[in-house]
């Protein structure tokens, strides 16, 4: 098979693409004929080598990658053999090996994908959407709530911003440049903003007044611009920092107002099902209509782009690798 390897951490050009022997399941395990796998902001800091977040440094050489969709090929010992010739998607867990033309997966991890998706948008369902179900269960909009969601053209912003808008809630939806705010404008959000631009909060205050609820996985200035919109018993949802550093806040900020600001963290495990049911239900709501994600595709060999993209901000939605055949 073809796989993307990391021989050595640094640049998007130390990714590279190999020819290594076939995959064989072991018991309990299927092997996948990937058609789609799912590149993560987290995939781009463990390539440059850099440590601190949910998972550890990978030793090297390693196959990125733990978010694949595709048919299922092979069987391992005591796999149902209905299971052979099915179209599914997985989520690896803490083991990569999704940047290839096969990966091994326990048959406790597949879900079938609804007929109305396809692959790419499968595997954005399956990792992505289940994050944004789990910030959307933690921390519900109501429909006199004012919701903020930076970066609403990355793969999460999008269903969030999605989310929001079936309860009736204001939302404001923000981007950076001129092409990605208006891709978010096609999803009817009530205010849209280009973050980029220095006079963006005065926008959001003389449009939509005080925030009430903050989805924020940007922090930095944003994150903290967002902050200070902020209303009064407001609630700060934190999941992420794709600025490179969280939102800055002290006591005075959340007692001085009355603010609730949370951290997404293990939280997801504490909902009804954990995160199994919340990526099924992902892919259920996301087959029905409720939500689409979107998403950016690369051929597998241009796993280097993908990541450059996706760090500089070029890529919009989920950003996706395809193999074709």
């Amino acid at each position: 098979m073809r796989a993307i390897q990391l021989h050595e951490f640094g640049s998007p050009a130390n990714l590279r693409l190999d020819d290594l022997p076939d995959l064989t399941p072991g018991p309990g395990q299927v092997r996948i004929a990937v058609s789609a796998s799912g590149v993560h902001l987290l995939d781009t800091t463990l390539r440059r080598g850099e440590a601190g977040g949910p998972l550890p440094l990978p030793d090297l050489p390693t196959i990125p990658g733990r978010e694949v969709a595709g048919v299922v090929d092979e069987l391992g010992d005591g796999v149902d053999g209905s299971w052979r010739g099915r179209r599914v998607v997985a989520h690896l867990g803490m083991v990569p090996g999704g940047y290839a033309e096969q990966a091994v997966a326990a048959v406790d991890a597949l879900y079938a994908v609804p007929p109305e998706l396809t692959d790419a948008e499968a595997v954005a369902a399956v990792g992505t959407g289940r994050t944004a179900l789990g910030i959307f269960d933690l921390e519900p909009p109501g429909a006199d709530d004012v919701v903020f969601v930076p970066s609403a053209a990355g793969g999460l912003g999008w269903l969030l911003v999605q989310a929001a808008r079936t309860t009736g809630a204001t939302v404001v939806a923000a981007a950076r440049g001129a092409e990605r705010t208006a891709k978010v404008g096609e999803l009817g959000a009530d205010l849209v903003v280009d973050y980029g631009r220095p006079d963006w909060a005065d926008r959001v205050r003389e449009h939509a007044g005080a925030l009430s609820l903050v989805y924020d996985g940007v922090g930095g200035a944003v994150g903290r611009a967002a902050l200070e919109l902020t209303g009064p018993g407001g609630r700060f949802m934190m999941f992420g920092w794709s600025a490179g550093e969280a939102t800055r806040f002290d006591t005075r900020d959340v007692v001085g107002r009355g603010l609730t600001v949370g951290w997404l963290g293990q939280r997801m495990r504490s909902l009804p099902g954990g995160i199994p049911a919340l990526a099924g239900r992902s892919l259920e709501l996301a087959g029905r209509g409720w939500w689409r994600p979107l998403v950016s595709t690369y051929p597998l060999a241009d796993a280097a782009s993908a990541h450059a993209d996706l760090e500089e901000r070029r890529a919009l939605g989920k950003v996706v690798l395809t193999v074709s055949r």
